[in-house]
């Protein structure tokens, strides 16, 4: 009959309940264990009545709560469902139930409640809330990624000496690089950058950042250690004195060296949307290998298991391992490898060997998942780009 809870008007598909009977009907149909039903009615109900109806619930034994989590589930309200468990002793379901609702705060505490350290970590960076996130980055002892949030929170310097440990001087100079002219260790922070560009073979872009710094500013042209720093890097390029104010003016307008890893991570298709701070972000998760000659930085058939950017040297690309397998290509700087293994879990489609010795940046799939959790905007815009470059591949192949 028309008007009944839980009726069908013909052909509509719709549950035609009085307002008044609504809620009642929900929680009718959830102890009848009909769920579709009553999630369909739940979707029909407004704003306030949903509302209302939850509040009621939150009321009533779990066992009862239970049946309406499943309703709110299916009818995608992650957050009135979170809220319903919220207390029930399942932190971790709560937890993801909150992360879909886009409530990563809550989410975060849910999961430190579940003892998922890391997981409540990276929903407090995406929660913005950096000094709890680097607390239990902290206690957790993640020190790569106590560094990034200690960059976002604009204390370089804390930034610098955990990359410094680890490792990843070029890590360590992007963190360095955000020190202002105005900051008493501004010059501590110039030399050391200079230090470490030129230990990597970047004298170049070493004098480009003296350059800058001794135009910023008249107490920086007064700083001894910048204008003995500057010589030093002159007499190693084995410059005249007279050449000096020349090569100082092209170094300033010179690009850094394509041979860092940036500008090749930056050219990257999938990357190609990124803002410069998420794509500074991203270059501080590489890290540098150095790969022998006949080493195998890929191998088909196993799992993918991240990004190779080349800087130096050349791989040869196989068909598989075998001494017989067809040489496909050879890759050189500038050129990269396993950038689907990001994004998408999927077998290696090829056998990568070294040809000469390689240098080159890595970015493991681990890492690279933890900065889409941490980075909503970069991830939205680099699955976005993945998946037209996959449809692009697709209609190539087509046609």
């Amino acid at each position: 009959m028309a008007g009944m809870a839980g009726g069908q008007g013909e052909g509509s598909g719709r549950i035609n309940t009085p307002a008044e009977g609504a809620l009642r009907a929900v929680r009718s149909l959830v102890e009848q264990e009909q769920t579709d039903q009553a999630t369909q009615l739940y979707e029909e109900l407004g704003a306030v009545q949903r509302e209302r109806l939850r509040r009621e619930a939150a009321q009533r034994p779990v066992k009862e709560r239970r049946g309406l989590v499943e309703v709110l589930r299916r009818a995608r309200d992650f957050l009135g469902a979170a809220r319903l468990m919220d207390g029930d002793g399942e932190d971790a379901t709560v937890a993801d139930l909150y992360a879909q609702s886009g409530q990563y705060l809550e989410a975060a505490e849910a999961y430190l409640r579940a003892g998922e350290a890391e997981r409540a970590a990276a929903a407090f960076e995406r929660a913005g809330a950096l000094e709890r996130a680097l607390d239990v980055y902290r206690n957790l002892g993640a020190r790569e990624s106590m560094a990034q949030c200690l960059v976002r929170l604009g204390r370089p310097f804390e930034a610098a000496e955990l990359y410094r440990q680890l490792g990843q001087a070029h890590a360590e100079v992007e963190a360095l690089g955000g020190v202002k002219p105005e900051d008493s260790r501004y010059v501590e922070a110039v030399l050391r950058i200079s230090t470490l560009l030129d230990s990597e073979g970047f004298t170049h872009r070493a004098l480009a950042v003296l350059a800058d710094a001794l135009s910023s500013s008249e107490e920086a042209r007064a700083e001894p250690g910048l204008v003995t720093e500057k010589a030093r890097l002159l007499r190693r390029m084995g410059m005249e004195a007279e050449a000096e104010a020349m090569l100082l003016r092209r170094s300033v307008g010179a690009a850094a060296p394509a041979a860092n890893g940036y500008r090749f991570l930056k050219a990257i298709p999938i990357f190609g949307e990124l803002s410069l701070e998420d794509m500074k972000d991203l270059y501080r998760l590489a890290r540098q290998v150095i790969i022998a000659p006949g080493a195998v930085l890929l191998e088909k058939g196993t799992p993918g298991t991240g990004l190779f950017v080349l800087m130096d040297g050349s791989v040869d690309v196989y068909s598989g391992p075998e001494d017989d397998a067809r040489h496909l290509n050879t890759l050189g700087p500038g050129q990269y490898l396993g950038e689907i293994s990001l994004v998408q879990d999927a077998p290696v489609s090829a056998q990568v060997r070294a040809r000469t010795q390689v240098r080159a940046l890595r970015i493991s799939r681990s890492d690279f998942e933890h900065y889409l959790d941490t980075h909503e905007a970069a991830a939205l815009r680099i699955y976005r780009l993945f998946t037209q470059n996959l449809a692009g591949r697709v209609r190539a192949l087509s046609t």
